[in-house]
């Protein structure tokens, strides 16, 4: 209830700062109707595994989110998002400073722009579990129990914008680095740099930088010098590149599927434990509304000690029942080090997806 009264409230005070010079000149209902945009989607299936020897299968609701986007004016906008499988994941406002695409400022929580996945819809994304592993743990989506669940989101401000007719893209934020819906619990705040280049439509590479102070929110077995509460060093790099042959529709995508492929190289330090890995992925239209999805990643928690690396080979299908709809089966094998599992093993997954 008190987030449907934070979004009613916002909303109503939207229309209002809208409306025009001669209040009897106004529609109220369709001025406040046209400044608002709904958007949702609900992900969820059924898994089977069999880590450690031992075999699991669930259900599982992943995600279930709205988000309402309100347009204050043509140059300012106020965005809010909650997952009702969650919490709150997004309030930020965005205000474009220039006439053109050149500088818009961000401020509040949100999704930051670390690695080229990251900031990416998982209504998107082609695998199932979404992010790869590099992806999930270094930019903060869950499994580094040091900086917790924050779903790749932080509270901060950034300026980013489009250079050079479009060909340039650059982001930079200065964040809290503690995460979402929490208070920051050090003085240090953490900059983050990406810079992306398209020299062609479709064709883009990315390097993006992530230098910062943590604050550990719990411990892992794998960098076992830091302690709960302790404060230690944060940085990450990424390069990749992307090549799809078309853009998706921006409503559509089983209209405009593209034929794409994604590959990116990840590292990261957390005090003086290294970690990286990387992924390629792609997703082949092959017949009416049909996908053929592989994947090939692997990460490597502490690259000093042996053990604690992972790599997993995805296979699967997708087919688009209706624009932002479909559904999804892949099946993944996963090879482990000694310290994730004691034996490899398989996934297989399957899952909905429902948007609009």
């Amino acid at each position: 209830m008190r987030t449907l009264a934070v979004m009613l409230a916002v909303f109503s005070s939207v229309s209002a700062m809208g409306q025009g010079q001669n209040s009897g000149d106004i529609d109220w209902t369709k001025d406040f109707t046209s400044r608002i945009t709904l958007n949702g989607y609900a992900q969820g299936g059924w898994s089977y595994q069999n880590p450690n020897g031992k075999a699991t299968n669930a259900y599982n609701l992943k995600r279930t989110l709205l988000w309402a986007k309100a347009r204050i004016t043509d140059r300012w906008s106020f965005m809010f998002m909650h997952d009702f499988s969650s919490v709150v994941q997004e309030f930020y406002t965005d205000y474009r400073v220039t006439n053109n695409q050149s500088l818009t400022i961000r401020l509040g929580q949100f999704k930051h722009s670390y690695s080229m996945e990251n900031p990416m819809s998982p209504t998107q994304l082609e695998l199932i579990d979404v992010y790869s592993q590099a992806v999930l743990y270094l930019a903060g989506e869950g499994p580094d129990p040091l900086n917790g669940v924050n779903y790749g989101r932080d509270m901060g401000i950034e300026v980013f914008g489009d250079l050079a007719k479009g060909k340039l893209h650059y982001e930079l934020a200065l964040m809290s680095g503690q995460g979402i819906n929490r208070k920051d619990r050090n003085n240090q705040k953490d900059f983050i740099a990406k810079l992306e280049l398209r020299p062609v439509d479709g064709l883009r590479f990315v390097a993006s930088g992530y230098l910062g102070t943590g604050c550990a929110v719990g411990t892992a077995a794998w960098n076992p010098s830091i302690s709960e509460g302790d404060n230690y060093k944060r940085n990450r790099y990424s390069v990749g590149t992307e090549y799809k042959t078309r853009a998706y529709s921006p409503a559509k995508y089983k209209e405009a599927r593209p034929a794409c492929i994604r590959a990116e190289w990840l590292g990261g330090k957390d005090g003086k434990v290294g970690s990286m890995g990387g992924y390629v992925t792609t997703a082949i239209p092959v017949v009416d509304a049909l996908d053929i999805v592989a994947s090939a990643e692997t990460f490597d928690r502490n690259t000093d000690v042996d053990g604690w690396d992972q790599t997993n080979l995805t296979l699967g299908v997708q087919y688009w029942f209706y624009k932002k709809c479909r559904l999804q089966l892949q099946y993944t094998r996963c090879v482990c080090g000694e310290n994730i599992s004691s034996n490899d093993y398989n996934w297989l997954q399957a899952q909905v997806q429902v948007a609009f």
